[in-house]
């Protein structure tokens, strides 16, 4: 999305009526190039109407991420994280492990508007509309290596489940290992990676993207049931607010983190655990499949399943859930 456009977008956010002539005159550019801009907004999903005499707005308003209404609005983190907002990115994960191998203090986030290679785990592309999605990236660093943060992913849902409750979502499950979902249908993901030492320190970039407004044409982009924050709260939703309680609750989760691993945080999983005791099939890597039930995770965040061959850990691969009859219901 070409720079202009954003400029463009910021004016038409608010629902009303702009007149071409008027943001041209605004934005010292010509009315064409207003045009063009509106066609670029269209083409990104978002509904435009265009009216004679009255000019151009957007079917709904939207709620722009501003880095000082989010700032204003934290509180347990306040001053605690160097905070950045961007228009557009290829990636707020790649962007942010960059600054890491270049030495970047932590703690520090980065948000976007607008992602054009946003990633979920294995590969996946992350889907998200203009203003439909909180999409962005924490940098925290920990003195031990890769192997000891096994758990950071589940510690890290537990932590926005809460912040997401806060917000008025009843019913928030998470899905091992980085799922969050709300009545089965996914509303938020977590990917992480990691840079460092075997033994540390490292360097971990956590990205989160939580759905706010699903457009209808990204929810058919969209491989698996999925909803959004104000489908699940009931009310519509202030981007900045919420992206100001999400890292109120994850700042001092990874504080946590950081001092006692997962343990704390194994009991509030498992409580929003949506396979708890229920049959499941682990998809493992090499193609390979494990039935049984679901017994929770241990303290390093390995999910146990309790097979005919007894307690099995995993620290890998996806679950899916099977009825009673062994067919796969949901993934």
């Amino acid at each position: 999305m070409k720079p202009l456009t954003h400029r463009v977008l910021k004016l038409v956010a608010d629902g009303e009526f702009h007149s071409g002539e008027a943001m041209a005159h605004a934005l010292g550019v010509s009315r064409a190039s207003v045009w063009h801009a509106m066609r670029e907004l269209g083409a990104a999903g978002l509904e435009v109407y265009q009216v004679r005499g009255r000019g151009y707005r957007l079917a709904q308003a939207l709620s722009l991420l501003d880095a000082a209404a989010i700032e204003r609005a934290l509180n347990a983190c306040s001053g605690r994280i160097a905070l950045e907002v961007v228009d557009s990115i290829e990636s707020t994960n790649s962007a942010l492990m960059e600054r890491a191998q270049q030495g970047a203090q932590a703690p520090a986030a980065i948000a976007a508007e607008w992602q054009s290679a946003g990633r979920g785990r294995q590969g996946r592309a992350w889907r998200s509309g203009v203003g439909g999605a909180l999409t962005f990236s924490v940098l925290w660093r920990f003195a031990c290596g890769a192997n000891d943060l096994a758990g950071l992913s589940l510690a890290v849902g537990a932590a926005l489940g809460s912040a997401l409750e806060a917000l008025g979502v009843a019913e928030v499950g998470l899905k091992w290992p980085n799922d969050i979902v709300w009545r089965e249908q996914k509303l938020a993901g977590i990917l992480i990676e990691m840079h460092g030492d075997i033994l540390g320190p490292t360097a971990a970039v956590i990205g989160i993207g939580v759905n706010v407004r699903l457009a209808a044409h990204v929810q058919q982009s969209i491989d698996q049931p999925a909803t959004d924050l104000e489908t699940a709260s009931g009310a519509a939703v202030d981007r900045n607010q919420a992206l100001a309680c999400l890292l109120d609750g994850l700042v001092p989760a990874l504080e946590v983190f950081a001092r006692e691993g997962f343990a704390p945080f194994r009991e509030q999983w498992t409580t929003r655990h949506v396979h708890q005791d229920r049959p499941v099939t682990v998809l493992l890597p090499d193609a390979r499949r494990e039935r049984g039930v679901a017994r929770g995770v241990a303290e390093d965040g390995a999910l146990l399943i309790e097979t005919q061959r007894g307690m099995r850990r995993f620290h890998s691969g996806e679950v899916s859930v099977r009825s009673a009859a062994g067919q796969r219901v949901g993934v």
